[in-house]
This record gives C-alpha cells, structure tokens and sequence, in this order.
C-alpha cells in the first residue's frame, strides 16, 4: 500500500498537473492546485465568492461554490504544489510509512493514512477557516505515520544528513529525538498564527496541518495496529539482531 499511495501521487503529478509544467500548458498546475485544493473559506463559505489570490504571472484563483470543493480535503492529499515538495513528501513516506504499514496490513494503513490527512485538513480549515488560499499536499496524511512511528518504534535509529559549512556527515539518531524535535519545529512555527493572526501569516506551509496529521497519528495509531502483525515484527527484530 506505501508503494500503491506513492505511485498514485506521482501518477496524479504528471497525469493532472503535468508534472509542473513539463507536460501540457504551463498553467497546468496552478489549474489543479486552484480547482482541486483544499479552500478552507470555500468549505466554510466564509470566503466571499469572487475573491481572487494571485497564483502567477497574471493567473489568480477566484473562490467558488463548486460541488467538487467538499471532495477537495480528500483531492488535495495527492497534489502537490512543485517538485521539491512531491520528492521531500516521497522521500519521508518512504522512510516511514512502509514501517506502519508492516504492523498495520494494507487495509488498516490505508484507513489510517486516509482518516489523518482528513484531521490534518480539518486542524488546518479550523485555525483559519476564512482563508480564500488553496492547499495541497501529502504532508499531512504523512505526518500522521511520524506520529504512529514514534509511538511504536522510538528507539530505532534514523540516519540524519548534517551539513555544516563545507563539511557534512550523516549521524544516525533515535527516532523519538528526530520526530520530536520535528514537532517541535512545527509548534514554535504554528503558535504564532494562532496567537496573533494575521493575513501575512495565512501563506506558505500549513503546519497546523502538520500539528494535526501527528496528533491524530499518535492517538489513533493502537486502534489501527494489527497485533498478530506487531509480534511478528518484533520476533523478526529479535531474530535479526
């Protein structure tokens, strides 16, 4: 199932956004991220139809009341807004979700990715639900098997790359260090949008759907885990080592 979810969001990232440009018009993208992006104002009707957020060179998206705007929470988790944001997304779910998957079955890990891209879509609509600005991305749903991984295996080690200057090196680290501090990151980025709002701050990465994702990968992860799945995990981890 990592490997199917994976390939549908790079299927979707040159099928329907033309991988960027490269294939189609050059206004490909900008189309599929402001026809099929998650709009919190739009599923709140508190943006006003007809406001425009500029997107490009003479390219605005204008808020509607499209039917297909209540599928979009759904949509957007496989859009992607470039190809720095496919790979990175690609790369940790890659990292991660095969893990969960392992002590889930594919049906569970399905249900799971799905339902924590819904809360992270949900955190994010909830901190700024006026927001005419469209959103994409996996990074949710992912954030949410970050959760789950530190739940179940906090003690593996994850390789790091450090780059220091002229010099880097990779430095292998406990998950639980790594995910927590990620979190972290997350929370000293989000809390200021949260306590004192502005339009400037309404932009770029929604990390509360990051804050989101996680916390319902944290608290939902013991209700998906296949426990036949877990001990046979753990009995070939005591074999391997």
């Amino acid at each position: 199932m990592t490997i199917a979810i994976l390939a549908t969001m790079v299927t979707v990232w040159f099928v329907v956004q033309g991988a960027g440009g490269l294939f189609g018009a050059e206004d490909t993208l900008v189309r599929s991220v402001c026809n099929l992006g998650m709009v919190p104002g739009e599923l709140t009707r508190m943006a006003p139809v007809g406001e425009a957020v500029p997107l490009g060179d003479g390219l605005a998206c204008v808020v509607d009341r499209d039917p297909i705007n209540w599928f979009t929470p759904l949509i957007s988790m496989f859009l992607h807004g470039g190809w720095a944001h496919l790979v990175g997304n690609a790369l940790f779910f890659w990292v991660f979700g095969n893990n969960i998957e392992d002590v889930m079955g594919r049906g569970r890990f399905l249900a799971f990715y799905l339902i924590c891209g819904l809360v992270a879509a949900a955190a994010h609509v909830a901190v700024d639900p006026s927001s005419p600005i469209p959103t994409v991305g996996a990074s949710g749903a992912i954030s949410g098997v970050m959760g789950a991984y530190l739940v179940l295996f906090p003690r593996v080690r994850v390789r790091m790359f450090f780059f220091f200057l002229i010099f880097w090196k990779v430095i292998p680290l406990p998950a639980w260090a790594v995910l927590l501090w990620w979190f972290g990151m997350q929370l000293l980025s989000g809390l200021p949008q949260v306590l004192t709002p502005s339009p400037e701050m309404a932009g770029g990465v929604a990390v509360w759907a990051h804050i989101g994702g996680f916390l319902a990968g944290v608290l939902l992860v013991r209700l998906f885990e296949d426990p036949v799945l877990v001990r046979r995990r753990l009995l070939l981890s005591v074999t391997d080592a």
